[in-house]
C-alpha cells in the first residue's frame, strides 16, 4: 500500500487563483501531518502580490515569469521550465492547481511529466466551446485529463467529469473555495473614498477585460452600460479597470469623463470583496465573480455569450446577457426598474457551497493513499 500524502504543493499565478487557493493554503498549514509548499508563477505580478499580502501567504517559490506583452507561448514555456526545477527539488506527493489558467494547465502538465499526481481544485467547469472562454476552456479540459483528484464545486461539475470518463471515486463535490475566502475578507464597517463618492446613489460595480471580448464586443458592452447611465440618474458605476492597455483605451473612448462613472485602478482582494458587498448589483465578464456575488446576495449580469457556471443561471443568481449593446441596456434597465426581478435574483440560493470547501479538500487529502 502506498504511503499517505505528506507533502502537498500548491501552484498558482494569477489573482483569481490566489483568491481561491490562499484559503486552502492556510487550511493545509493547520495540519501537522502535511508539509505544505507554495509555488507562485507570477503570471500576474502586482495583482497577485496584493492577494498574497491580504491573506498573509508567503510563497516558498516564485518563478517570476511575468514580462511586458507576454503571450500564451511565453507563459507556457516559462512555467514549464520553472516547474521542472521546483518539482525535481521538492518531489511532492501531490500538486494542487486551480481552475483554468495557463499557469494551472502548465503546472499540471509539468507534474504529469514528473510522475506526480495532480489535484484539480474547481474541477469540472465546462462550456465545451474551446473558443469561449479562450484559452481557459482548453486549459480546464486538459487538466481534467491529467488530474487524479478532482475537487468539483457542484454536482453539475461532477457530472461533467463523470460523463468524460473520470472514475466517480476520483471526483469530490466540495463547494467553491472562494466562499471560504469571503469569510476572511468581508468587513462589516468597511469604508473607502470611492464608496463615499457613490453614497446617495445605487452603486453598480463593473468588471470587464476578458480576452475574447477585446475589440468590438468590449465597445458594445461599454455602450450598453453608458446608454443606461445616461437614462437612469440615481446610479453610479465604479470600474476597477484591468491593466490591459487595450481595455483602458476602449473605456476612455466610450465613457470619456462621464460624471457618474468612476474608473479606478485595480483593487486588492479585500477592497474588491467589500466593494461587491456594498454594491447594488454587478456587471461582469469574469468567472469568479459569478460565484462570489451570489454569496453576498448581489444580482449579476454576465456579459458573455457562454458561461462555465450554468448552476448560477439555473439558480437565478446570474443572468447571461451576451455582448450586444441593446440587450445589455435592456437587461440592466430591467434590474434597475423592476424591484421584483431584482429581489428574485438577490434572494436566489447560492449553489457554490457553504464556506467549508477548504476543510473538505484537506480531509479528503488526509484519507488518500
Amino acid at each position: 500500500m502506498k504511503e499517505k500524502i505528506k507533502k502537498v504543493m500548491l501552484v498558482f499565478g494569477t489573482r483569481p487563483e490566489a483568491v481561491k487557493m490562499c484559503p486552502l493554503m492556510k487550511e493545509l498549514n493547520k495540519e501537522k501531518e502535511f508539509e505544505t509548499i507554495c509555488c507562485v508563477t507570477g503570471q500576474h505580478r502586482q495583482m497577485l502580490k496584493q492577494v498574497l499580502q491580504a491573506f498573509q501567504v508567503e510563497p516558498d517559490y516564485d518563478l517570476a515569469i511575468m514580462k511586458d506583452r507576454q503571450t500564451l507561448f511565453d507563459v507556457t514555456v516559462n512555467v514549464l521550465n520553472g516547474m521542472k526545477k521546483v518539482l525535481e527539488k521538492e518531489r511532492p506527493d501531490v500538486v494542487l492547481v486551480h481552475g483554468d489558467t495557463t499557469t494551472a494547465f502548465t503546472a499540471g502538465l509539468a507534474a504529469f511529466y514528473a510522475g506526480i499526481p495532480v489535484g484539480h481544485v474547481e474541477a469540472g467547469l465546462r462550456t465545451y466551446d474551446l473558443s469561449a472562454p479562450f484559452p481557459e476552456e482548453f486549459n480546464r479540459q486538459g487538466i481534467g485529463i491529467l488530474a487524479k483528484y478532482n475537487f468539483a464545486p457542484t454536482e453539475t461539475a461532477k457530472n461533467n467529469l463523470i460523463r468524460e470518463g473520470k472514475e466517480p471515486e476520483s471526483v469530490f463535490v466540495t463547494g467553491n473555495t472562494v466562499i471560504d475566502a469571503l469569510q476572511t475578507t468581508i468587513i462589516p464597517e468597511y469604508n473607502h473614498p470611492d464608496l463615499e463618492w457613490a453614497k446617495g446613489s445605487r452603486l453598480v460595480l463593473l468588471t470587464a477585460h476578458r480576452r475574447e471580448n477585446l475589440g468590438q464586443p468590449l465597445y458594445d458592452i461599454f455602450k450598453g452600460i453608458k446608454d443606461t447611465l445616461d437614462e437612469v440618474e440615481d446610479i453610479k458605476v465604479i470600474y476597477p479597470i484591468h491593466i490591459n492597455p487595450v481595455v483602458r483605451k476602449i473605456a476612455r473612448e466610450v465613457f470619456g469623463d462621464h460624471p457618474r462613472m468612476r474608473i479606478i485602478e485595480p483593487l486588492d482582494v479585500l477592497d474588491f470583496h467589500n466593494f461587491m458587498n456594498q454594491s447594488y448589483m454587478i456587471l461582469t465578464d469574469s468567472g469568479g465573480i459569478q460565484e462570489e456575488a451570489p454569496a453576498l446576495g448581489k444580482p449579476v449580469l454576465v456579459m458573455r455569450n457562454t458561461t462555465e457556471r450554468p448552476e448560477g443561471v439555473e439558480a437565478g443568481t446570474i443572468k447571461l446577457v451576451g455582448t450586444n449593446a441593446s440587450v445589455i441596456h435592456e437587461e440592466f434597465l430591467k434590474l434597475l426598474t423592476s424591484y421584483d426581478e431584482y429581489i428574485a435574483m438577490g434572494k436566489a440560493s447560492n449553489p457554490y457551497g457553504n464556506g467549508t470547501a477548504c476543510r473538505q479538500i484537506v480531509s479528503i487529502l488526509k484519507e488518500r493513499r
